[in-house]
């Protein structure tokens, strides 16, 4: 089995003449694009609508497959020179396109009746609801020149100091027990079963952010005033608006879910104290032993192990999911392992044109790096059921991008609960306690400190110190008496890299949104068994095509009310239960 991921289904290099044709191709679909707007005005509305889609679908592809391979190639070497300097070469090309962009969105806008031309047209009836979309969103479109200029000045600024970001934290050297190691080692090491072990690393993670710590607060600073300045331009009231209207998501559904989050807080804190008792702590416990593995917690899982756990375990779900797991292992969309210059964490991209998709993790063989492999692999089953829709609906919102990860997770831990006894279990429900509070508690506390570095940013420049003190200020107003409030993590703000995107902001909720939504699932599933899951699959269908609430509403749930997260988190809450008991 490669340990690393295959790209050549995409381009074969740089120089692979397929991706330079691609280029030509894509400046020529972008001419054409360019044509057809000005025509505005000449030609028949329907007919012009129509040619502007096909248009809109070639520029997209190759736009998609252009940045797809440039960005995976960069996410495991964020140190090639060639990657760099291709991704500048076609964020310049697209940004010298967005005010053809800008005229196309208006066009569509000006559809008196979007449902009655969909009559008419099989194509336009197939993208109803993204030109329903686009009357929305026409609302907070500027001039083309100005929105050409934003992407153009983009480059050089917010998606400039994401890229500092990111080069940062995959280069700097953590000093740990003599040796230099990468911050995602340093980071998987809070994981190991050796106390000793996990407070060294912590204390050697945060030493090793007072090297980047000033450069990574400039990109903060700029990303978010960026942000902010384009969203006021736009017209959006605020930041959190802007993102709502961007994940198809009203404020009534986010404000239920906080709500009750917010109530059940004490719930998770009850599990920390617990936790922080049992390892001999009296004031909470410190922040390097939120992730310390408790019972038996040595078993460690080969690739291959871990490939024929997943496989079994999901079979019993939906034998499609199965396969498609077993075909990434086997087919190299995983790269796996941690090394010098490859990017923390773990993501999965969807790569449509090939109808695959890559997954990156950073695997230490715990049961922890399984349950990401299983994470990681719903995003890629949700990718499978969206890719015969055609190319424009294709982008499902934030909030749903996270349920079928976390449902994978929930099937995964609650299946593995069901076989163990003992100490193995008193690891595994503890590593779901753990991991709901990072969903959960921790999303929380990036929430808070996200609305404060916006609150803030806008009247004086916060310096990493002031960074510090907000994530401290909103660790002890999410975790509460749970944790030790001398040992927190001031530098959260400076690893997650959800804070550093020019175009996207409060990428923290969605997961709180997915792992609540998921579990809400779950127990459908639990009741339904089997003639669940084609509706399942039929939900995630439909993402791109609806709002966050009609997805839920497919399967007969209310999202605007704090009830239905309340019956997720009491099912949190039963599990703190059977911890403390245990």
């Amino acid at each position: 089995m490669n340990t690393e991921w295959s790209l050549k289904e995409i381009y074969n290099g740089f120089d692979d003449p397929k991706y330079e044709a691609d280029f030509k191709k894509l400046e020529a679909a972008m001419k054409k694009e360019k044509e057809l707007v000005a025509q505005e005005g000449t030609k028949d509305l329907k007919s012009l609508v129509e040619e502007l889609i096909v248009a809109n679908e070639e520029v997209a592809e190759l736009v998609f497959n252009l940045d797809t391979y440039i960005s995976l190639t960069q996410s495991v070497d964020t140190e090639n020179g060639e990657a760099m300097a291709q991704q500048g070469r076609l964020m310049k090309l697209w940004s010298e396109g967005s005010a053809t962009q800008a005229a196309a969105q208006k066009i569509y806008a000006k559809i008196p009746d979007v449902d009655a031309m969909a009559k008419e047209s099989d194509l336009i009836r197939e993208y109803t609801f993204m030109l329903k979309e686009a009357k929305k969103e026409a609302e907070h479109l500027l001039s083309d020149e100005v929105e050409e200029m934003i992407a153009a000045m983009d480059i050089t600024g917010g998606s400039a100091w994401g890229k500092l970001f990111s080069y940062l934290t995959s280069t700097v050297k953590v000093d740990y027990q003599g040796k230099e190691i990468t911050l995602s080692e340093a980071r998987n090491l809070a994981y190991s079963p050796d106390a000793k072990v996990r407070k060294e690393a912590y204390e050697a993670e945060i030493a090793s952010y007072e090297k980047i710590q000033d450069s990574i607060a400039f990109s903060l600073n700029n990303i978010k005033n960026q942000f902010t300045m384009i969203c006021k331009k736009r017209g959006y009231a605020s930041p959190i608006d802007m993102t709502l209207e961007q994940s198809r998501m009203s404020r009534k559904t986010l404000d239920a879910m906080m709500t009750a989050i917010e109530e059940y807080l004490p719930v998770f804190r009850k599990y920390m104290r617990k936790k922080a008792e049992m390892l001999g702590y009296k004031n909470g416990l410190p922040w390097y032993e939120l992730f310390a593995p408790m019972g038996k917690s040595d078993t460690t899982y080969s690739l291959e192990e871990a490939k024929e756990y997943l496989v079994n375990n999901f079979g019993k779900f939906s034998p499609d999911m199965a396969d498609m797991m077993k075909e990434a292992f086997e087919n190299e969309w995983i790269d796996f392992y941690p090394k010098k210059g490859k990017e923390g964490g773990a993501f999965c991209a969807g790569v449509s044109s090939i109808k695959q998709s890559r997954i990156l993790t950073n695997y230490d063989g715990y049961f922890g790096s399984i349950r990401t492999l299983a994470h990681e692999l719903g995003h890629a089953f949700h990718n499978v059921q969206i890719q015969d829709h055609r190319m424009l609906n294709q982008d499902y919102p934030m909030p749903v991008a996270e349920t079928a990860s976390t449902f994978n997770e929930t099937h995964l831990v609650k299946a593995a609960l069901k076989e163990a006894t003992g100490e193995e279990k008193l690891n595994l429900l503890e590593n779901s306690l753990m991991e709901h509070t990072q969903v959960i508690v921790d999303i929380y506390s990036r929430y808070l400190f996200e609305t404060s570095v916006f609150e803030q940013c806008q009247d004086k420049f916060l310096m990493a110190e002031d960074c510090k003190n907000l994530m401290i200020e909103a660790q002890k107003k999410a975790y509460g008496d749970g944790l030790d409030s001398n040992y927190l993590h001031p530098y959260m703000w400076a690893c997650k890299s959800h804070y550093y995107s020019s175009g996207l902001s409060f990428y923290n909720f969605p997961y709180a949104f997915g792992g609540l939504f998921a579990l809400g699932l779950y127990s459908k599933f639990e009741k339904e068994g089997a003639d669940f899951v084609p509706k399942y699959k039929a939900m995630l269908h439909a993402t791109p095509v609806c709002t966050v609430e009609q997805a839920a509403a497919m399967e007969g749930i209310d999202l605007t009310t704090p009830d239905f997260w309340r019956q997720s988190l009491a099912q949190i809450e039963e599990l703190v239960e059977e911890f403390c008991k245990l």
